[in-house]
């Protein structure tokens, strides 16, 4: 089943360290979809940014147990995108 990229990539991950691997060495963190993998994340930047993608790196972040008064629950589990751009290639996030 071919999906639309903009389900792939969810969002850009804008966070201290985020931007500290961009200014650094040209990697970017984006949130995707749980169930996206390596292939479909590379494609799915390099039509959306159209830039050049060397490498994908990616890993699966875990609920966390939260408590709201008497009631237990657990936030979503996710996945991170930590994409290397070829040299020369950048994205304008901001």
């Amino acid at each position: 089943m071919k999906r639309d990229m903009h389900q792939v990539i969810r969002r850009p991950l804008v966070t201290e360290k985020g931007m500290a691997g961009i200014n650094t060495s040209n990697q970017y963190p984006f949130e995707v979809a749980v169930d996206a993998n390596k292939t479909e994340i590379k494609k799915a930047v390099e039509a959306i940014f159209s830039v050049r993608v060397k490498s994908v790196r990616t890993m699966l972040r875990p609920g966390k147990p939260r408590r709201v008064r008497f009631r237990r629950g657990r936030t979503r589990a996710w996945k991170r995108a930590v994409v290397t751009l070829a040299p020369g290639e950048t994205i304008d996030f901001i």
